[in-house]
Protein backbone atom coordinates (compact mmCIF):
# COMPACT_ATOMS: atom_id res chain seq x y z
CA UNK A 1 0.00 0.00 0.00
CA UNK A 2 1.50 3.22 -0.94
CA UNK A 3 1.86 5.99 1.78
CA UNK A 4 2.73 9.22 -0.11
CA UNK A 5 1.46 11.08 -4.10
CA UNK A 6 4.09 12.62 -6.21
CA UNK A 7 2.40 14.61 -8.81
CA UNK A 8 4.77 14.55 -11.66
CA UNK A 9 7.86 12.96 -12.77
CA UNK A 10 10.63 15.22 -11.90
CA UNK A 11 9.41 16.64 -9.10
CA UNK A 12 11.22 16.31 -5.57
CA UNK A 13 8.49 15.74 -3.34
CA UNK A 14 5.72 13.98 -2.57
CA UNK A 15 2.83 14.53 -0.13
CA UNK A 16 2.22 11.54 2.71
CA UNK A 17 -1.37 10.34 2.21
CA UNK A 18 -0.89 8.89 5.87
CA UNK A 19 1.47 9.53 9.08
CA UNK A 20 5.02 7.73 8.02
CA UNK A 21 7.66 7.07 10.50
CA UNK A 22 11.19 8.30 10.71
CA UNK A 23 12.87 5.16 9.44
CA UNK A 24 9.98 3.55 7.66
CA UNK A 25 10.19 2.07 4.42
CA UNK A 26 7.70 3.90 2.26
CA UNK A 27 6.37 3.26 -1.06
CA UNK A 28 4.97 6.40 -3.44
CA UNK A 29 2.79 6.37 -6.45
CA UNK A 30 3.99 8.85 -9.31
CA UNK A 31 0.24 10.34 -10.32
CA UNK A 32 0.95 11.25 -13.99
CA UNK A 33 1.19 7.60 -15.01
CA UNK A 34 1.02 5.29 -11.78
CA UNK A 35 4.52 4.37 -11.26
CA UNK A 36 5.65 3.37 -8.04
CA UNK A 37 9.25 4.41 -5.98
CA UNK A 38 10.43 3.06 -2.45
CA UNK A 39 12.61 4.60 -0.19
CA UNK A 40 13.81 4.96 3.57
CA UNK A 41 12.00 7.78 5.88
CA UNK A 42 14.88 9.58 7.58
CA UNK A 43 12.15 11.08 9.62
CA UNK A 44 8.43 11.20 10.75
CA UNK A 45 6.62 13.19 8.27
CA UNK A 46 3.27 14.14 8.97
CA UNK A 47 -0.11 13.27 6.87
CA UNK A 48 -0.28 16.23 4.24
CA UNK A 49 3.27 17.12 4.43
CA UNK A 50 6.42 16.61 2.10
CA UNK A 51 8.65 13.97 2.03
CA UNK A 52 11.82 14.28 -0.49
CA UNK A 53 12.19 11.80 -3.21
CA UNK A 54 15.01 12.88 -4.32
CA UNK A 55 17.91 15.25 -3.71
CA UNK A 56 18.27 19.08 -3.83
CA UNK A 57 21.67 20.94 -2.96
CA UNK A 58 21.29 23.33 -1.04
CA UNK A 59 20.69 26.81 -2.86
CA UNK A 60 18.34 24.75 -4.93
CA UNK A 61 15.06 24.69 -7.00
CA UNK A 62 12.50 22.48 -5.43
CA UNK A 63 9.73 21.51 -7.83
CA UNK A 64 6.33 19.97 -7.46
CA UNK A 65 3.46 20.26 -9.88
CA UNK A 66 6.85 20.16 -12.06
CA UNK A 67 6.71 23.91 -10.79
CA UNK A 68 9.44 25.99 -8.78
CA UNK A 69 7.43 25.65 -4.79
CA UNK A 70 10.44 27.39 -3.90
CA UNK A 71 14.18 27.00 -2.51
CA UNK A 72 16.32 24.76 -0.24
CA UNK A 73 18.81 26.75 1.79
CA UNK A 74 20.28 24.03 3.48
CA UNK A 75 19.40 21.27 0.73
CA UNK A 76 17.98 18.06 1.56
CA UNK A 77 18.34 14.12 0.79
CA UNK A 78 15.78 11.49 -0.48
CA UNK A 79 13.47 10.42 2.52
CA UNK A 80 14.16 13.76 4.43
CA UNK A 81 10.69 15.44 5.65
CA UNK A 82 10.62 18.73 3.73
CA UNK A 83 8.92 21.99 5.59
CA UNK A 84 9.38 25.27 6.93
CA UNK A 85 12.93 24.15 8.03
CA UNK A 86 14.24 23.57 4.69
CA UNK A 87 12.39 24.95 2.45
CA UNK A 88 11.61 28.42 1.23
CA UNK A 89 8.33 29.27 -0.87
CA UNK A 90 8.54 30.91 -3.86
CA UNK A 91 5.52 32.52 -3.23
CA UNK A 92 6.54 35.53 -1.19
Amino acid sequence: MHKFLVHNHGDHVGVATSDIAAGERVVGIFMDDDSTIELLSNHAVPLGHKIAVSSVAAGGDVLKYNVKIGVTPSGFAVGDYVHIHNLKTARW
